[in-house]
Parts: structure tokens; C-alpha cells; sequence
């Protein structure tokens, strides 16, 4: 055994196991600023509620996010800005209720897309028809006109 290290696989998987249960123990967010109720957070900057993210800022009740900011209530977004209820999207900013995404702008309800904008349920509309449809949808769903 090397320097308290095992080497064997089970005894390595074990020490890998509680190594992981205690660094998710722990609620303390390192290099952050103005976390509030933030598990896990490591710098980040005015995130509240959020579990797991890095380098976000402006984010609420997000889980597992990287350099994200005005992001609410999403889930393992990388890189991305103003988006809601969102999950496993990159590079992408307003989008809501989408899914998969990467390099999109402007999606409400859409899964799977790249490099589109102004697209609801997967289907494209000119700026002021989606602008239009996405007020109602807004009132629809109780959704606050952030932008």
C-alpha cells in the first residue's frame, strides 16, 4: 500500500466510497461569495439554493451547472445564460422547459436542438411570432418576463 493508498480494487472502491459520502457531507461552498441555502457550490457568486455548480453566478435552485449565470431551477447546464427549467444544455441562453440542447438561443419547449433560435416545441418561428406565442405560453405556465 502506497502512502495510505490501497491498491487492492476493493479496498481502493471502499476508500473511494467514503471519500465521495464525506465531500457530499459537506455544505460548504469554497471560493464562493453571497451563497445562500447553496450546498457543494465552488465559485460561485449570488447563487442561492443551488447544489453541485461551479463558476455560476445569479443562478436559483440549480443542480450540477458550470459557468452559468441567470439561470433558474435547471440541471447540468454548461455555459449558458438566462434559461429556465432546463436540463442538459450547453452553450445556449433563454431557453425554457428544454432539454438537450447545445448552442441555441431562444427555445421554449424544445429537445435536442443545435444551433437554432426562436424554435417552440421544436418548431421554428419568425422573432415576432415566437416573441407573441412565448408571452402567452409565459402567462400560461405563471412564468415571470425577465428579458
Amino acid at each position: 500500500m502506497a502512502e495510505g493508498i490501497p491498491l487492492d480494487k476493493s479496498g481502493f472502491e471502499r476508500a473511494l466510497r467514503a471519500l465521495s459520502k464525506e465531500v457530499k457531507a459537506t455544505r460548504e461552498n469554497p471560493d464562493s461569495y453571497k451563497c445562500e441555502g447553496s450546498q457543494r457550490c465552488y465559485g460561485c457568486t449570488f447563487t442561492t439554493d443551488s447544489v453541485d455548480c461551479f463558476s455560476c453566478t445569479y443562478c436559483v435552485e440549480c443542480k450540477e451547472c458550470s459557468e452559468c449565470t441567470h439561470c433558474v431551477r435547471c440541471e447540468n447546464l454548461h455555459a449558458s445564460s438566462y434559461c429556465v427549467d432546463s436540463r442538459n444544455c450547453s452553450n445556449s441562453s433563454y431557453l425554457v422547459m428544454s432539454e438537450d440542447c447545445s448552442d441555441c438561443v431562444f427555445c421554449f419547449g424544445c429537445v435536442g436542438l443545435v444551433k437554432k433560435e426562436f424554435h417552440i416545441l421544436n418548431q421554428k418561428f419568425r422573432r415576432d411570432e415566437y416573441f407573441k406565442k412565448i408571452k402567452e405560453l409565459e402567462a400560461e405556465f405563471g412564468l415571470k418576463r425577465g428579458r
